[in-house]
């Protein structure tokens, strides 16, 4: 699958295709976070930038895309916690338009997330924290989300990407199609930058397409729009799932496969590609059970096959490396010890037979003479 490929209902792998991306079809759930993420702000060693008066930042992850301008749409995720209380209080997506929005003009409260996510790059993650005065104010917020009066925050915040545009539209001012034509034009760029095996950054195209989607819009969505909506996000949920198994990602390319699969549980591509990460951490029969379902759908498909023979091969070596070690523990079958004959036994039986042999020779003499 080193191609790009149109929209198929369900797209034959093919032996040199299996790694394609594709314009193929899921509701948008955002993946599990990193587990490195927990209910405090992760320790950072980068050195703290000063951005404003109260609000720094520290870098834990370098991006490698541009800074957004005062007119950009940005993409980012994050979290929060006060620092009053030690206390999460927030996990979302969000979407600015334009960033001067947030610098005192639109939200107060996000003023200070702002500032930080002015200064990123795309795929840069960073602590930021923000004094009260540019967060939730001296009353705090006791709506949603629940914020301490006078708190200071931290957000964990990943820039995924961003839209230079002067004229450009919220999502929320979108129509349908207009939301599901800029998730597709996303998603071909993301494509493109596959192509050139910039796989980091086409991945930030799939998750900014996949935003454009979230379960509130899908949630009104029925009939032709819904498939227009899932011929977009499908694919780039398993066009991540690619990138994802060509950076040793398995887990999160699983977690991307299944929510393809939570839509279209035959979806050939995304168990195949479930398949291929769950074998590549050991998980050999639940791939195995991909491929088996995969290959009931396209029985004549040569990768899956390819597939599962080599899952049979590696179940045949096991089982011979198993083998070997019982074999060690238990050690051979020990050969019968040959019994030692034991001379002066054969010579009293040789002495008793030629007494026997006597006795009765005579007896008959005997009965001769009477």
């Amino acid at each position: 699958m080193e191609e790009v490929q149109e929209s198929q209902p369900q797209p034959s792998l093919g032996q040199e295709d299996e790694n394609e991306v594709i314009t193929e079809s899921s509701a948008f759930v955002k993946g599990e976070p990193d587990p490195e993420f927990s209910s405090s702000p992760p320790k950072v060693d980068s050195e703290v930038e000063v951005l404003h008066e109260k609000v720094t930042k520290q870098i834990i992850k370098e991006g490698h895309g541009q800074k957004p301008s005062k007119y950009s749409t940005c993409f980012f995720h994050y979290r929060a916690w006060s620092e009053k209380t030690q206390h999460k209080f927030e996990d979302t997506w969000q979407e600015q338009r334009p960033i001067e929005m947030v610098l005192g003009k639109e939200k107060k409260e996000m003023t200070g997330l702002g500032i930080g996510v002015a200064s990123m790059k795309a795929g840069e993650r960073a602590l930021v924290r923000v004094g009260w005065e540019l967060g939730y104010g001296e009353e705090g917020s006791f709506s949603f989300p629940n914020v301490p009066p006078m708190a200071d925050l931290v957000y964990e915040v990943e820039l995924i990407g961003f839209d230079e545009t002067k004229e450009g539209k919220a999502r929320s001012d979108m129509t349908v199609e207009e939301r599901i034509g800029a998730a597709d034009r996303r998603k071909m760029d993301g494509n493109a930058l596959y192509q050139e095996e910039k796989l980091e950054e086409a991945m930030q195209q799939y998750e900014m397409a996949i935003a454009y989607m979230g379960d509130d819009f899908m949630f009104q969505l029925f009939g032709k729009y819904r498939d227009m909506a899932l011929a977009v996000k499908n694919p780039c949920h398993l066009n991540m799932a690619a990138c994802l198994i060509k950076l040793n990602r398995y887990e999160e390319a699983i977690g991307q496969c299944s929510i393809v699969l939570g839509e279209d549980e035959n979806n050939v591509k995304a168990l195949f590609r479930r398949g291929k990460a769950r074998a590549a951490l050991g998980q050999t029969d639940a791939a195995r059970e991909d491929f088996l379902k995969a290959r009931k759908h396209a029985p004549q498909d040569k990768a899956i096959a390819r597939e599962l023979k080599l899952l049979a091969e590696h179940d045949k070596a096991v089982y011979q490396k198993q083998k070997e070690i019982y074999k060690g523990i238990f050690g051979p079958r020990p050969e019968p010890v040959p019994k030692t004959r034991n001379w002066l036994i054969l010579i009293w039986q040789w002495l008793l037979s030629v007494f026997n042999g006597l006795v009765s020779l005579f007896k008959r003499e005997r009965l001769k003479s009477d």
